[in-house]
């Protein structure tokens, strides 16, 4: 058996440094290589143009290289100070917003440009809806335990007990969150430090990944901005928690943030999976309430730890709008018809249309049972009638359901990243429906759909972009589609 001829630039788990001098979409920044043997290009994830960094190759092949960011060595010049400890998951704090946005809106139309085929796309555009809050917008985070730390000055890996997050690039290293980030509570942040200090004086230790031992695990909290309440799961393994007094925990948590503590879950997860949510295990409530309460639009949800629900509330109140002006923009195809709202997750955008129509029949599909019940709960706690959930497969719901075969005019799709798979997207096209809203947290694979719904006769009337991650390459893309 021959061997591929390896390329003459870069190989696979090599580590080097590199200027960064052009920004692809989601978030990868590009540099390149040029000697004898022609130009190679390298791929860099969370880096921007003007940064230098240091990389390592994942994959190779003999024109470019998937690399992941190990270190930025330089920043770039559009780059400011910001008065927050930098962590992996806001790699573009330091850029300011205008400069992110711009980079996202380019990005994105390029996208559709190479994979939708969609010429002149730049006409179509309706507009980029910023967040309400460029800082301190997320209502979840999971903070990790870790006893390998991160000595920034030494620069190795050392035995320690840490609370924070991932160093970038590793999975077995974890790094201190001392102050706030800018992404979270800041009160709570600022305080983790605090908690960290509690779990370690205990003496139980925290999660060695290489090992796949340990105690304690993960601290994930949810806040709700409608009464700024904070949300507590404790994730630990079994072993040990005999040692642990899990009511002291809730009273230290109550020291630290008083009434905004509305209750501390405790989980078992024994797996030696990275994940928080085990295959197997225990849940049970320790202190308080196990929900809280969140409003979006004038609705109101209650919220559970493991419920999907929008990270940044706010943001996603003007997502929401965007996607409900589209679906609503033609009465005739939403009144006295049925209008289809595929991988429905809680039910929101369905719940919110059927509250501004009287005679339109909302009908929410997802295949998470968890979340359809959710669905259920909320509409009855808002009053809303006219609105139906199902728990199936996509699908297959669309085969045995056939009596709305005929009846849906006006559809909307909020798929996973992953999108929408062929053989649900031709079921889908074969509704025939005259509107489509696709909404999409990864344009990439909405630009794959958009090709084949081209195919099938639909044509992009207009598309806005909706940035629901500030600091991130994330952006939320909303597309209306009218078959021709």
């Amino acid at each position: 058996m021959r061997r591929k001829p390896r390329n003459k630039f870069v190989n696979r788990g090599e580590v080097f440094e590199i200027l960064i001098q052009n920004y692809a979409f989601g978030g990868k920044g590009i540099g390149r290589i040029s000697n004898e043997h022609g130009e190679f290009v390298v791929f860099v994830p969370n880096s921007l143009p003007g940064q230098y960094v240091k990389a390592q190759v994942k994959k190779a092949s003999k024109t470019f290289a998937e690399c992941k960011l190990l270190e930025v060595l330089d920043h770039s010049d559009d780059e400011i100070e910001v008065p927050y400890q930098q962590i992996p998951g806001a790699p573009y704090i330091k850029l300011p917003i205008e400069k992110q946005h711009q980079y996202k809106k380019q990005s994105t139309i390029e996208l559709l440009k190479r994979i939708g085929k969609v010429a002149h796309i730049e006409d179509l555009f309706d507009e980029f809806i910023t967040s309400p809050s460029t800082f301190h917008y997320r209502n979840k985070m999971e903070y990790a335990f870790s006893a390998i730390g991160y000595d920034h000055e030494q620069k190795t890996d050392v035995d320690e007990f840490t609370l924070g997050f991932k160093k970038r690039g590793t999975w077995w290293c974890g790094d201190d969150l001392k102050r706030d980030s800018g992404l979270f509570d800041e009160a709570l942040e600022n305080k983790l430090k605090l908690i960290k200090e509690y779990c370690e004086k205990t003496g139980l230790p925290p999660w060695h990944a290489p090992k796949r031992i340990g105690f304690f695990r993960y601290l994930v909290v949810r806040k709700s901005f409608e009464s700024n309440q904070l949300l507590f799961n404790l994730v630990t393994t079994s072993s040990d928690l005999e040692n642990f007094n899990l009511e002291e925990f809730s009273d230290f948590l109550v020291s630290l943030f008083g009434d905004r503590v509305a209750g501390l879950l405790h989980t078992i997860n024994d797996d030696i999976g990275d994940r928080v949510i085990a295959t197997s295990g225990d849940v049970r409530l320790v202190y308080g309430k196990d929900k809280i309460i969140e409003k979006l639009l004038g609705l109101t949800f209650e919220i559970s730890m493991q419920s999907f629900f929008q990270t940044n509330p706010k943001s996603a109140e003007k997502l929401y709008s965007k996607v409900v002006e589209y679906a609503l923009e033609k009465k005739d195809t939403v009144d006295n018809n049925v209008v289809l709202d595929l991988f429905c997750g809680t039910g929101t955008i369905g719940q919110i249309i059927a509250s501004k129509s009287e005679n339109a029949e909302i009908v929410g599909v997802d295949i998470v049972a968890s979340a359809i019940e959710n669905a259920k709960e909320n509409a009855e706690k808002n009053g809303i009638t006219g609105v139906k959930f199902y728990a199936a497969d996509v699908g297959k719901f669309l085969n045995e359901h056939p009596e709305y075969r005929g009846k849906i005019r006006t559809l909307i799709l909020d798929p996973a990243r992953a999108g929408v798979a062929p053989k649900t997207m031709k079921k889908i096209i074969s509704l025939g429906a005259e509107r489509m809203v696709y909404v999409s947290c990864n344009p990439a694979t909405q630009a794959r759909d958009i090709d084949l719904l081209s195919q099938a006769g639909y044509q992009i009337k207009k598309f806005s972009l909706v940035d629901q991650f500030p600091h991130t390459s994330h952006v939320e893309s909303v597309v209306l589609l009218e078959k021709i």
